[in-house]
């Protein structure tokens, strides 16, 4: 039997009804399966079931808890479905925040339909992108040394000097895309571009915190890195 999933399958996290009917059925009409949560703990619920969810709109304003935390607890179970998150709030740190909850995109309200649907469709691209180099991976050794470390892409396994580390999609994202790159230099905005998908992005401040996570996990001393060093009014390289 075939892995491979006829028709992607959306979880919509929205107490707003209104909004929440519109999207179920706008994300219907363009081929999707769609269904919709009203809170966290019942989004919860849903994902704990057999379905795989193909990606997830996710309101950040619940009446029980906020969208940040949830995302943030669906990363540390391992479960890495693509996050959209909605939100009302514009300022830059509600969106950095997001991002560092785990994720893939953000959306001001009030938005416009069709770009919501064309983020959806980047990020099932991604997904199947992903799966399909996952399935690539899994034919070869995705293992690879830092220093007194030990990082399996394919299982998400860390090991650092002796110890499991846990990290985030991101953070094992940015690590991969370092490794995939070893020696060069990489720019802010090429690292927020090709790891966070993000372009024309104000801030640099997500990519240097991610950035002394990847320290304090894999340096023997982060405040004097051998591998993650920076470079002067370039970026970072990657020192294998």
């Amino acid at each position: 039997m075939s892995e491979e999933r006829k028709v992607p399958r959306i979880l919509i996290v929205e107490d707003e009804d209104h909004l929440a009917t519109g999207l179920k059925l706008n994300l219907e009409l363009e081929g999707y399966e769609a269904d919709v949560a009203s809170t966290a703990r019942e989004a919860a619920e849903l994902l704990l079931e057999a379905t795989r969810y193909d990606a997830i709109v996710l309101d950040v304003m619940l009446p029980d808890f906020d969208g940040f935390s949830l995302c943030a607890k669906l990363r540390q179970s391992g479960n890495y479905t693509p996050v959209i998150m909605l939100t009302a709030r514009a300022a830059a740190e509600d969106r950095v925040r997001g991002l560092e909850a785990g994720a893939d995109d953000y959306l001001v309200k009030p938005f416009d339909l069709n770009e919501l649907l064309a983020r959806v469709r980047s990020v099932l691209r991604r997904r199947q992108w992903d799966l399909g180099k996952e399935k690539e991976e899994r034919a070869g050794s995705r293992t690879v040394a830092i220093g007194e470390a030990r990082v399996d892409f394919d299982s998400h396994e860390v090991i650092v000097r002796g110890s499991p580390v846990k990290l985030t999609r991101l953070e094992l994202d940015l690590l991969r895309y370092f490794v995939d790159h070893p020696g060069k230099v990489l720019s802010r905005d090429t690292l927020l571009e090709e790891v966070w998908k993000l372009r024309n992005y104000s801030t640099a401040r997500t990519v240097d915190n991610f950035i002394s996570r990847l320290r304090r996990h894999f340096e023997k001393d982060a405040q004097n890195p051998e591998h993650f060093v920076s470079v002067r009014g370039a970026g970072y390289k990657f020192v294998p």
